[in-house]
């Protein structure tokens, strides 16, 4: 049999024989997708400090809106009467209690002190009704400011869930990584040692007298360079399966090795019917509405800050002599109070101010939409376009087998160079690598398409996931 009809048939045994994985020696258990995500979200504690910050969110209004508290006063002290040569306890108990949504107080209070005119206390009872009028009528402001903290508060939701949904993306885009540099390293450790035992076929045959030393030292760069390639790989991949592990918190001793993805990024897809829906039930529009209403009420607010502050009360007063009232005199007493200061510099600032914040929300938002469909527009081209390059890839893939095969008989019969050979492996080697390539990069932009559009994670399924339920405001 002729030297080179040896060569080649080792050659195709090595090539296309089944390739096997580095780790295949190795215990090694499988991570599917869903089993990554749900372990993720257990276990990685940047969910937790994401979704604290919904514990906050139930005291926002109790920290901004009055407070409904019973208050208790007392004041107590010794009046000194140095005509009288004598001293006597003056004590004052008050009870007060806000209803800040319909603008009513309501107090109490308690009264004994010493009189000049005799030797003895006199007592004071008195209760009393106060409800606002102008500013703040009925509770009209209070209940502005509280549809406007809910609508913070809604709008703070949807940006923790913004936050998760971003973090969430990121893990997965980490999962994507791994895969596609386990897929590329698996290629690489077989191309290496498919290499490697060419080589050492030919220094076989060199030490035989059937094999020339510039063909040994060929395959020899060959090998180094494969080498490379194995190691550059090898570190990428180590560097993706540690941002694994730390996601995971993982820290057992088995070799985790990932599933292919494609089951998580088989949805159907149209960009008109897609950002219709995104119009009309993204979390992203629902925030701007609320912004766009909460700078309406935010208008209302400021312009019953500009009212007088008037109040109108009732009440009834008992006056006697000692604690227990006796000889009491009873008074019913109602008046008006009112407050209004020139020329509300201040309040009038504000109210124009909000005006204008409204007019920039509505622009905000407008302009914001035509941002949001030239992003998401360019997107659904370039997933086009990769999936385009995807299957040019795969129909390169097969030329390039078909061209491995016809170059090894080729060489078989000296048509052409070991250089021709090599070059023809080399390209079947690449258009491996370029396809785990574009089947990840289609994988990142099918991701990235179910961020921007709201649909990688929804308020129910982060509740169900950690076992929350999050009450809603009624707003």
């Amino acid at each position: 049999m002729p030297t080179q009809c040896i060569i080649i048939l080792t050659v195709l045994s090595v090539l296309f024989s089944p390739s096997f994985s580095v780790w295949a020696e190795d215990a090694t258990r499988m991570v599917p997708l869903d089993e990554f995500i749900q372990t993720a979200a257990a276990s990685d504690t940047v969910f937790e400090e994401i979704l604290i910050d919904e514990l906050r969110l139930r005291y926002r209004k109790a920290l901004f809106i009055p407070a409904r508290d019973l208050i208790l006063s007392i004041k107590n002290q010794y009046d000194f009467i140095l005509n009288q040569d004598r001293n006597e306890p003056e004590t004052v108990i008050g009870l007060t209690k806000l209803f800040p949504h319909s603008g009513t107080s309501v107090s109490a209070e308690y009264s004994t002190f010493p009189t000049l005119s005799s030797g003895t206390n006199s007592s004071e009872l008195s209760f009393s009704v106060s409800q606002s009028i102008a500013r703040n009528a009925f509770g009209k402001g209070t209940q502005l400011l509280d549809k406007i903290i809910g609508l913070e508060i809604q709008v703070a939701r949807h940006q923790i869930v913004e936050a998760y949904e971003d973090y969430l993306a990121a893990i997965i885009f980490a999962y994507v990584d791994w895969y596609e540099f386990f897929q590329k390293a698996d290629i690489a450790q077989a191309s290496y040692n498919e290499n490697v035992k060419l080589l050492d076929n030919l220094k076989e045959r060199e030490k035989n007298k059937i094999a020339l030393a510039v063909d040994v030292n060929k395959i020899r760069i060959q090998v180094y360079e494969k080498e490379e390639s194995l190691i550059t790989i090898t570190e990428e991949y180590q560097r993706r399966l540690n941002t694994v592990k730390t996601i995971l918190r993982y820290e057992g001793n088995e070799i985790l090795i990932p599933q292919n993805p494609d089951s998580f990024f088989t949805a159907e897809y149209k960009f008109e019917d897609d950002f219709k829906q995104f119009i009309q039930q993204s979390r992203t529009y629902q925030v701007f509405d609320v912004l766009e209403k909460k700078s309406s009420f935010e208008i209302d607010k400021n312009a019953d800050d500009l009212l007088p502050s008037i109040n109108l009360f009732a009440g009834l007063a008992m006056d006697g002599s000692r604690e227990l009232f006796h000889q009491a005199d009873n008074v019913v007493f109602v008046g008006v109070d009112m407050e209004w200061s020139f020329p509300y510099q201040v309040e009038r600032a504000e109210l124009e101010t909000s005006k204008i914040q409204l007019e920039k929300t509505r622009l905000s938002n407008t302009n914001a939409h035509y941002r949001l469909y030239r992003d998401i527009k360019n997107l659904y081209l370039n997933l086009k376009q990769e999936r385009n390059l995807y299957d040019i890839a795969q129909k390169k893939n097969v030329l390039a087998k078909a061209v491995l095969d016809d170059e090894t008989q080729n060489y078989l019969y000296g048509k052409i160079t070991l250089n021709d050979f090599i070059r023809a492996v080399n390209t079947y080697d690449n258009n491996r690598f370029d396809i785990a390539a574009r089947d990840a990069q289609i994988k990142r932009l099918m991701l990235e398409r179910m961020r921007i559009l709201d649909k990688l994670v929804t308020r129910n399924q982060i509740n169900e996931r950690h076992k929350i339920s999050i009450q809603e405001e009624n707003n």
